[in-house]
Order: C-alpha cells, then structure tokens, then sequence
C-alpha cells in the first residue's frame, strides 16, 4: 500500500468546484490537473533527492505490479515536511512515465470500473492526460458519461481545504446564470468574516456582475477578456484587488473593490425557526458543506433548534456539493434521533470486485458507517466523542438544486433508509452515489471512483439524482421524491421566508402538493456554482466522503 494511501483514510463524496470552473463555463475550453505544491520546515531537513533518475519502467500490456512499486518517483521531486504527517516527503527523482505507471497500478487496483479502462502505454501521454484516460468511456442510460466525478487537485491546496475550508478568495460564491453572452453572473451566498462582508462591501445574495476590471462581463467575448474576468472573480493571491460593478435589486449599480484574503467557509447559516399558524415551530439551516468546520457548525444549529422544540426542518442543501461522509452521517443522526437510527446502516460502501470483503484503504474488514450519534472530531472546535442533538423527525423538507451533491444527497439516501419522508423543493440532484478515497503522489492529490454507496436498505441507485415529483424535465433514471420543483430565485435572502424555494417549502408542510406552486425561478441546470478558490476542478465535479483516522 502506497504510504500516501495509508494516511489519507477518510473516503470523499463531494461535488468540486474551482476557479477554473468559471473559466470553462463562460467559454470552450481545456481544463489540466493541478500540479506540484510543497512546503518546507527550517528545523526538518529535507527529504534525499536522488540525483540521477532510475530508467523508466518497460511497459506490458496486461500485467500490472503494485502502485506502490512506482509510488513517488517523481519528475518534479518535492522537498520539506509533508503537513499530513510531519515527515519528509518521499520523492525521489524519478519521472512523468514513472508518475503514469503509478496511475495505471493504482486505477487497475481501486477504480471502481476498472474493467472499462484501457491499458494504455504510460509513456505515450502527459500525466495530466494520461490521467484523463484512466476511466471507463462508457454511457449511462441517458447518454451522459457513467463517470462523472473524475479530477486533480495540488495536494498542497487539497490539504488546507480539507483541514478547514480554508482558501485565498473574497468569500463570495458566484452563481453564473447564462455562461455566454449575455452573460448573468450573481452573488449566490457570502461567508460571515470575509472580505466579501466587510462593512463597506456587504455584497448581497443577488446581485448582478456588470463588469470586472472594467471589462463587460455581459458582453464579452474574446478570450483575453474571459481570461482577465475570470482572473478578476478568482483571485490566487492574499492581497489581490479587483474592481467590480454591481447591479442591486431596484436597478442601481454600484462600484466596489475586492481585496483577496485567506477566507474561512462557514458552512451553516441562517439557522432560524418559523412559528407556524397552528403554533408549531418550523426550523431552517443553510448547510452548504460538510467539509470540517460544519461539524462544529452543525452541533450548534441542532442544539439550538432542539431547544426551541421545532416539529420540522428544512434543510437547505441547494449549494451543498458534499463532504466527509461522517459529518453526513452526524447530520442525518441529528434529524432522525436514536429511535430510527440505532444500530441502523447510514451507508455501506461497496468496492470493486478485488476488494469485497476487506477495505483497500484500511485493510479492515468493509463494515457499514453507522448513523453517528457522537461527533467524529473532525472540526478540532468539538471534541471527539461529544454526544449529538437530536430532533427525532420521521420527516424532513430538504431545498436542493443540481449543484447538491454526493454527501448531502447520502443524507437524503440514508434518511428513506431508515424510513424518514423526505420531501424534495428544488430541482434534481446532481446524481452521485459514488465516492473515493484521494490519494498524493509527486504533489497533485488524484481523485478517481472507488466505491459505490447503499442505504440501510441496500439501495443507490441514483446516478441521474433525486427530483420532485412533478418536476418537468427529470431524467427518467432519477429517483422521485414528494414536494415541489422549483428553481432558484435570488431576488430574496437566504433564510427569508418569501424567498421562492423556502416559501414552497412552509406551503407544502401547511397544504400538501395541491400548495406548489408553478415552476419559477432559475433552474441549476443552467446555474453553476462558482466559489472562486475553494473547490477543486472544472464542469461542476462531484465527490467526498467521510475519513476514519
């Protein structure tokens, strides 16, 4: 087992996305893997960098040795400490095909289709493409790509966001509209304590992008322009300022600067009850990760709606791409209570047929991820082992859109396991049962399908997502849920009770289906969520899943 593999074993089930996301969704284009990252400690000396480089491995079609044979031989040696485990990286000079081969052993042994994949010779092709060809080719049952969720991220960058959601940006999440002109580029959400909050910026939810750098957002079309406003709505660098203009919502425009920080998503907001006519008390949350500073998050959303005693939630995962799967888990626990999940399956993961008994990753036994009634210490702000809230619901309103994904729709998954009614206002899911394990090698952490999710009552079959049950234009592999479609609508806050997907919601729970209303707003299949740094490769990926130390 590659030593990169042993330390990273929280599997992922997350939807990824990043400033290169932006660019390839306002114009055609090719999309690379991220590469190198290091870092260095002035007290650790650095790791022996061989000099001369062995020959490159000779290439058998059909015969695979272990990835570990090939693990670290690298073109571009990194040196320092490696943070994950505060000892020296273990590169040693090595090169691209060595990096390939390593791809190809590690695809043959834990993709899940690897059966689907060519044998193709690794020093025909780059590492980024050569990693573009380790996966299946093959076609759902409506024609999109089986695999969906395949990507790089620098490891450096993968491991601070990771830790804490932690990234160099505004602290504003874009939601492009129309990604070709006449563009429509929108603030979706902010984060409390960024730039984008700041008391002389305060951008809010709705508001239009008019122009970026003095470049037309709406109107432009030459590749440098594209180029220069994506730049502008991605910052990389701490203290990078941009210039925008904005339109509110009565019409007026504004200008305001940008100055990139290193922000911190905060994953729950707006938690808040509704005192409804027949006196009940209905809860809300925004939960827009499950990366791990929402483990804390969570804790105290649910504490405080456990103490205002709401009969009801609704969960608002429109933005959520996914996470670890324990926090997942937490999550799902804390709305159904012990009485429905007690010694019940959140999720079983299922591998491919090398690996049916035993855990690749762990090398234990497979055994199921339970519904987790105590905190997995993830978040360092909660101590490991903290008994969980509960709510005790046999019923839950969830607020989605095509940008909910992986982890969040497991909780949608888990929940009918276990039999809680789940009541969809949105639109259809992003439709990811799937989740891997990312592994490092030579800088650049790869992510590539490993396993496959079931509920407590051994179904996920959900590749084309969950939708609504009148929506309109689901595909017709997508699972059906009660409740209402409905797009987007950013001419109210999050957390308002007019806003149109949160309205639908109160309706429903008063009314029942006879009370959705007709489809309005902005559909995600045309909406792509676009956090400037904070996510991880082009076209709207998915993955994450939860890690066991």
């Amino acid at each position: 087992m590659h030593e990169s593999v042993v330390r990273q074993l929280r599997p992922l089930h997350f939807l990824a996305r990043s400033s290169a996301a932006l660019l390839c969704a306002l114009v055609m284009c090719s999309c690379g893997s991220g590469g190198g990252g290091s870092s260095s400690s002035a007290n650790v000396p650095p790791a022996p960098v061989s000099q001369q480089p062995p020959a490159d491995p000779a290439w058998v079609q059909g015969q695979y040795s272990a990835a570990s044979t090939y693990a670290a031989y690298c073109a571009t040696p990194r040196t320092g400490t490696d943070p994950a485990t505060s000892a020296p990286y273990p590169d040693q000079l090595g090169s691209s095909v060595w990096e390939n081969f390593w791809l190809r052993s590690w695809t043959n042994s834990y993709y899940l289709w690897y059966a689907e994949v060519t044998d193709i010779n690794p020093a025909s092709e780059t590492t980024v493409n050569y990693f573009k060809s380790m996966k299946t080719i093959a076609l759902d049952p409506t024609g999109a790509p089986k695999d969906k969720f395949h990507f790089t991220y620098p490891t450096a960058n993968w491991y601070a966001l990771s830790q804490s959601d932690r990234s160099v940006g505004y602290g504003a999440t874009w939601a492009v509209v129309a990604p070709s002109p006449p563009r429509q580029v929108y603030v979706a959400y902010t984060d409390p304590g960024t730039p984008a909050t700041a008391a002389n910026t305060n951008l809010l939810r709705g508001e239009k992008i008019l122009s970026a750098d003095g470049i037309d957002v709406v109107l432009a079309a030459d590749q440098t322009s594209v180029d220069k406003i994506n730049a502008a709505l991605s910052p990389k660098k701490v203290g990078e300022s941009h210039s925008f203009v904005f339109e509110e919502a009565d019409g007026s425009q504004r200008t305001v600067t940008l100055t990139a920080a290193d922000t911190v998503s905060t994953p729950v907001q707006h938690v808040s009850t509704f005192v409804e006519p027949d006196g009940s008390v209905v809860g809300y949350m925004l939960f827009n990760d499950n990366l791990a500073t929402a483990e804390g998050g969570l804790y105290n959303a649910f504490k405080t709606l456990q103490g205002a005693a709401v009969t009801d939630l609704i969960l608002d995962i429109r933005y959520n791409g996914g996470g670890y799967l324990d926090i997942a888990s937490e999550a799902a626990y804390m709305i159904a209570g012990p009485g429905l999940t007690a010694n019940q399956t959140f999720e079983k993961e299922l591998f491919n047929d090398k690996w049916q008994t035993v855990n690749p990753f762990t090398n234990q036994p497979i055994s199921p991820t339970p519904f987790h009634a105590t905190s997995q210490g993830i978040d360092p702000t909660l101590k490991a082992g903290t008994v969980l809230p509960s709510l005790n619901l046999s019923r839950v309103y969830v607020l989605t859109l095509d940008g909910t994904c992986s982890a969040s729709e497991a909780i949608i998954n888990s929940l009918r396991g276990v039999g809680v009614t789940v009541i969809q206002i949105g639109s259809t899911t992003c439709g990811k049962p799937y989740a891997f394990y990312p592994d490092d090698n030579c800088g650049t952490t790869y992510f590539s399908i490993q396993m496959k999710g079931v509920n407590n009552q051994g179904f996920g079959d959900y590749p084309d997502g969950f939708t609504p049950i009148n929506s309109p234009t689901a595909a017709s592999a997508s699972v059906s849920l009660p409740g209402c479609a409905l797009g987007d609508d950013f001419k109210h806050a999050l957390g308002d009770p007019n806003e149109g997907l949160l309205a639908a919601a109160l309706a429903y729970r008063a009314n029942g289906a006879a009370a959705c209303p007709t489809a309005s707003g902005i559909s995600l299949a045309t909406v792509q969520k676009m956090p400037q740094v904070r996510r991880i490769e082009p076209m709207m990926i998915r993955l994450l899943r939860h890690q066991r130390p």
